[in-house]
C-alpha cells in the first residue's frame, strides 16, 4: 500500500512547536561543553541538540519540536525511530553486536546482499560487499574497477560530491569546506563537464549532446581505452540536486560499455525510494556496472554497500575487499527491517506523492517572487535554486537567511550547491501531508520575507 498520514502510527505528536528562548538553555549548555571537547572542524547546521525523533518531527532537549525536512541528509527515510527498525536492532543486539564477517560470518550479511542484488537495476548476476560509509563504498567501487580493467584513470564530473576520504576528495568538485588544505589528493582523477540544465550556456543543449561534450573531452584528455571507471551521481547531491538533461546518463553509460569502462552510479544520497524509484538510475532505465549505496539503506544505522556485475567483483582476490565493521550484524538487521518498511508502505509511491505536493506549492511560490531561479528534483529529493532577482546570479546570502528564518519557526531545512544558493528538501518519506505542507508554508513565508 501507499503510506499516507493515516497509515502510519507516530510515537510523537506530529506538530512543530518552538519556544521563545531559542536555542534553549540546555542546548546552549551543551554547545559550551562541545567547544571544550569536540574538534572545531566538525560543524553543525542547527544549534540545538536532539532528544527524540519520530516520523517528520525532531524534539530537542529544551522541549522544542521541529519539522524535519532533512532526514539527517537523506538517511532516515523510514523515520528516525521506525518500529520495525527499532525492533530488529533490539533483537540483534540481544544476540551479538559484532563478530566480523571476515572471521565468523553470519546470515544477516548474506540476507542484505540478497536483497540488494534483487533491488538494484539489471537482471545480470550480481555480487555485493558491505561497508560502513558512502565514501568507503565509493573507494571500493573504484578499487574494483581499476583491478578488473587493469586501467588507472577515473572520470568524475563538475559539481560532484563523493566523500571526504583522500580518493573521494579527489573525486569531489567543491573545494570549501571539503578539500581546501587537505591535499595532495589521489592521482589519475579527471573532471568533466556535467549536464546542468539551469546553468547551461546553451539552454537548448540536449542530454545526449551534453554527454557527447563530456565524451569528447575524455577522449581528448585521457583516451577512452585508458579509463577504468566513470563515476556519477544520477542526481547530484551536495552540488545542488542537479538533475541532468534526459538522455545524458544513458548516452554516457552506452559509451562506457562500448569502451570497456566500468560505469559506477553513486546512489549514496539518491537511493532507496528517495526519488520515487528504488534508485535514481531507474528513471531512465540505466543499468550501472556497479552501484554505491549508503544513507537510506539502514534506517539510520551505519551501513553502505556496493553491488555490481559478478565478473567485476569476483575478479578481486580473496581478502582484497572487506573491513572490520563492514556489514555489522546490527546494521544488517536494521537494513533488512528498513527495506521491509519501504516495501510495506510503498515508499516509492509516497515519494512521488511528496513530489506532487511540494512542487505544486513551490511553483505557486515561484510565480510570486523573482528570486527562485529553478525548482528541480525527483520524488522527495527536491531543490530550489535561489538567485538575485531577475537574473541567474547565485544568491547564497538569501539562502542562508531563509534557512535561519525557517529554523526559528521550527522547520529544519538543508542548503547545498556549488554556489551555496540551493535549498534542498529531503523529508522523511513517512512524513504526513499536513506536516509537510506546514513546513512548506514556513519556507514560503521565509522566502517572501527575505526576497
Amino acid at each position: 500500500m501507499t503510506a499516507t498520514a493515516h497509515d502510519i502510527t507516530y510515537r510523537l505528536e506530529q506538530k512543530r512547536r518552538v519556544q521563545a528562548d531559542f536555542p534553549g538553555p540546555k542546548s546552549v549548555a551543551l554547545t559550551e561543553r562541545r567547544k571544550a571537547v569536540v574538534a572545531a572542524g566538525v560543524a553543525s547546521s542547527v544549534p540545538v541538540y536532539v532528544s527524540d525523533a519520530d516520523g517528520g518531527i525532531i524534539h530537542d532537549v529544551d522541549g522544542n519540536s521541529f519539522i524535519d525536512l532533512g532526514s539527517g541528509i537523506a538517511v532516515t527515510s523510514v523515520g528516525a525511530s521506525d518500529p520495525a527498525v527499532v525492533g530488529a536492532v533490539k533483537e540483534a543486539v540481544e544476540h551479538f553486536t559484532h563478530t566480523c564477517f571476515m572471521v565468523t560470518p553470519y546470515e544477516g550479511y548474506v540476507a542484505v546482499a540478497e536483497q540488494l542484488n534483487r533491488l538494484t537495476p539489471g537482471d545480470h548476476e550480481k555480487r555485493t560487499v558491505l561497508f560502513n560509509s558512502g565514501a568507503e563504498a565509493v573507494e571500493n567501487a573504484v578499487k574494483v574497477a581499476r583491478l578488473a580493467t587493469g586501467r588507472d584513470a577515473v572520470v568524475a564530473f563538475d559539481h560532484a560530491y563523493h566523500g571526504r576520504t583522500n580518493l573521494t576528495m579527489a573525486l569531489t568538485a567543491k573545494a570549501m569546506p571539503y578539500k581546501t588544505n587537505f591535499g595532495p589528493f589521489a592521482p589519475e582523477v579527471y573532471r568533466m563537464p556535467m549536464s546542468y540544465p539551469f546553468r547551461e550556456e546553451n539552454p537548448a543543449i540536449t542530454g545526449p549532446e551534453a554527454a557527447k561534450r563530456a565524451i569528447t573531452a575524455i577522449e581528448k584528455q585521457i583516451g577512452g581505452e585508458q579509463v577504468a571507471a566513470i563515476i556519477i551521481e544520477p542526481i547530484q547531491g551536495e552540488g545542488g540536486f542537479i538533475v541532468p538533461a534526459d538522455g545524458f546518463l544513458p548516452a554516457l553509460a552506452a559509451w562506457a560499455k562500448e569502451k570497456g569502462i566500468v560505469f559506477i552510479a553513486d546512489e549514496v544520497q539518491s537511493g532507496f525510494c528517495r526519488t520515487g524509484e528504488w534508485f535514481a538510475v531507474n528513471h531512465e532505465g540505466v543499468v550501472p556496472d556497479i552501484i554505491t549505496m549508503a544513507k537510506g539503506i539502514a534506517g539510520g544505522m551505519p551501513l553502505s554497500a556496493i553491488t555490481g556485475r559478478a565478473d567485476l567483483l569476483d575478479a578481486v582476490h580473496p581478502g582484497g575487499l572487506g573491513g572490520t565493521y563492514g556489514g555489522n550484524p546490527v546494521a544488517c538487521a536494521a537494513a533488512l527491517a528498513s527495506i521491509g518498511s519501504m516495501e510495506e508502505y510503498d515508499l516509492n509511491a509516497r515519494a512521488k506523492h511528496i513530489e506532487e505536493l511540494a512542487t505544486g506549492r513551490l511553483r505557486e511560490l515561484a510565480s510570486e517572487v523573482s528570486v527562485i531561479g529553478d525548482i528541480r528534483g525527483r520524488g522527495a529529493m527536491l531543490a530550489i535554486e535561489l538567485v538575485q532577482a531577475g537574473s541567474k546570479e547565485p544568491n547564497p546570502e538569501l539562502t542562508k537567511a531563509v534557512a535561519a528564518a525557517c529554523l526559528k519557526e521550527g522547520v529544519i531545512i538543508l542548503t547545498c550547491g556549488t554556489y551555496g544558493n540551493v535549498i534542498r528538501l529531503l523529508p522523511p518519506l513517512v512524513i504526513g501531508d499536513e506536516l509537510l505542507l506546514d513546513g512548506l508554508e514556513v519556507l514560503a513565508a521565509a522566502i517572501k520575507a527575505h526576497a
